[in-house]
């Protein structure tokens, strides 16, 4: 199996991929769009995208599930330890610079405002690591995972800079095949994309059928439709599978009130959830 991931080798979601599937074929990308679209074209390819963070929330992927609606296979909870990684030899008191993720320069704030750092926003962490080893300059750091450090031949500096312990990222693990689960006694996740028709109240009027079968939505944002202002697409997570009467039964309560909706998985919650 090829497993794409988008950014350089040693970056969180390279880690997550080695998780899910260590013996597959894990393949960088340099974008997000790449990986989708590349999936979007191979029945045989898998990606593995960040999706959402416990601590600065959204990645940014979203357009892409709408633009491309791939199916979503299962998820996956991967803990997030950032390091600061230096050349050989350096100290933290020889850096001036350091340089990595927007996410991962905002997770770690509390360290990089204690060491006076300046901070320099790259496309990825291990992109980062990698950047550091090329320059070859003892006041320039990185900050990524211990598998950069490795990859690149860094040192690893300081560990675990993270402002809050116990920083997990959500990915989804996505293909074109449509594939689920059949409906047995484990918890799972149904995820779906909608358009509401433009009337008063339809949100409201869209999400009684949850209210009334009793279902769970772990997950509802909204998205401008492209071009647009005025008209929105919503993501949902919902506990349940779809098979589920209580979910079927909402779920057509929701199509009566939608312009377009569309399943993009129904897949085992993580036993990370149940913590």
């Amino acid at each position: 199996m090829k497993i794409l991931f988008q950014g350089s080798m040693g970056a969180y979601s390279h880690l997550a991929a080695l998780e899910v599937y260590p013996e597959a074929d894990i393949v960088p990308c340099k974008t997000f769009d790449e990986c989708f679209s590349k999936a979007n074209e191979d029945e045989k390819i898998r990606i593995i995208i960040p999706e959402s963070n416990r601590i600065t929330g959204n990645i940014g992927v979203e357009y892409l599930i709408f633009k491309y609606r791939l199916n979503i296979y299962a998820e996956h909870f991967h803990p997030v330890q950032h390091h600061l990684l230096g050349l050989p030899g350096a100290k933290t008191e020889d850096v001036k610079h350091v340089y990595s993720h927007a996410q991962a320069l905002s997770q770690s704030t509390k360290f990089i405002k204690k060491n006076n750092f300046i901070e320099n926003v790259r496309a990825d962490t291990a992109g980062s690591a990698k950047y550091i080893s090329e320059k070859k300059n003892q006041d320039k750091a990185a900050i990524a995972s211990k598998l950069s450090a490795k990859i690149y031949n860094l040192d690893i500096l300081e560990s675990n800079i993270e402002d809050e312990k116990g920083n997990v990222t959500r990915f989804l693990i996505m293909g074109k095949p449509i594939l689920q689960p059949e409906l047995k006694k484990k918890k799972y996740i149904t995820s779906l994309l909608f358009k509401l028709k433009s009337k008063p109240a339809a949100l409201y009027s869209a999400l009684s059928g949850f209210a009334i079968q009793g279902v769970n939505l772990t997950k509802l944002q909204s998205y401008p439709e492209k071009n647009s202002f005025t008209s929105y697409f919503f993501l949902c997570d919902l506990d349940g599978h779809i098979d589920d009467q209580k979910v079927k039964k909402s779920l057509e309560e929701l199509g009566l009130h939608c312009n377009d909706m569309h399943i993009l998985g129904v897949y085992e919650s993580d036993k990370f959830r149940e913590k």
